[in-house]
């Protein structure tokens, strides 16, 4: 896979927000995966900026959510689809229609995970999915042992998930919900071109092991090794484990083949 190493957050950022325009200017209504959470925040704002300047026309542009929490309610502020529009859909100015994801507090929720993966396919397939890693490699929440050829479906977040999430609903773990919808690592891979983006030295070991490490489900990410275009774009923090950096900087030296093959 292509490992980019670079300076630090915002020149990631800047990087995966080219990529996604110079894709949107080759296909006008591309769809882009998106993720949640701090690390892929630079890349929306980046790309943001490349729309208000003109640089970019994404008003086709449509945009589809890799996992949902279960069972909060329509319009929680906190659900993953609240936070796509407010972070990714509304600052590229793009309608609520051209958003996709799965129905977190559907009656049915099997026949709700296979209506997504089934959506997914009737839209074409995602053209660039954009990825964040755990400290324990897991990609969406398909944490380690989580089948590789999973599809979308239903998990338990472990404790510490739950934890570590707490501090988006106020610091009240009760509040924070015990299960979510995600795309399995199975449906993550019919994406046309993964990009994964990781940032300090909390990722180091599982950047490691995802690009240098054995394929293996106890480090899910490892899975991008199976697909035909994966890019890896870290900073110098994420990147201090790998045993083959200097290698990744000479060989990709912030150009990537974004085209894909």
């Amino acid at each position: 896979m292509e490992v980019v190493i670079v300076p630090d957050a915002k020149a990631g950022g800047e990087l995966i927000a080219e990529a996604m325009a110079a894709l949107l200017r080759r296909k006008p209504d591309a769809l882009l995966g998106v993720a949640t959470g701090s690390t892929p925040l630079p890349v929306y704002e980046a790309l943001a900026r490349k729309v208000r300047a003109g640089e970019v026309d994404a008003s086709r542009a449509r945009v589809c959510q890799l996992d949902e929490y279960v069972g909060l309610p329509a319009g929680h502020p906190e659900s993953y689809r609240a936070t796509v529009l407010r972070e990714v859909v509304e600052p590229l100015g793009l309608p609520e229609a051209s958003f996709m994801g799965p129905d977190g507090s559907a009656e049915d929720l099997p026949a709700a995970c296979e209506g997504y993966d089934r959506a997914l396919a009737e839209a074409g397939g995602v053209d660039l999915q954009l990825l964040g890693i755990g400290t324990d490699g897991h990609i969406g929440f398909n944490e380690p042992c989580s089948s590789l050829a999973s599809r979308t479906r239903i998990k338990t977040l472990t404790q510490q998930t739950r934890v570590d999430n707490a501090r988006f609903f106020d610091g009240d773990l009760e509040q924070v919900p015990h299960h979510v919808i995600t795309q399995g690592i199975g449906t993550i891979l019919d994406a046309r071109h993964l990009v994964l983006l990781a940032t300090g030295e909390g990722k180091a070991e599982a950047v490691a092991q995802t690009v240098e490490g054995p394929l293996s489900a106890l480090v899910p990410a490892s899975a991008l090794q199976l697909h035909r275009h994966a890019t890896v774009v870290v900073d110098e923090a994420a990147a201090s484990k790998l045993k083959l950096a200097d290698y990744f900087r000479h060989t990709y030296a912030n150009k990537p083949s974004w085209q894909g093959l």
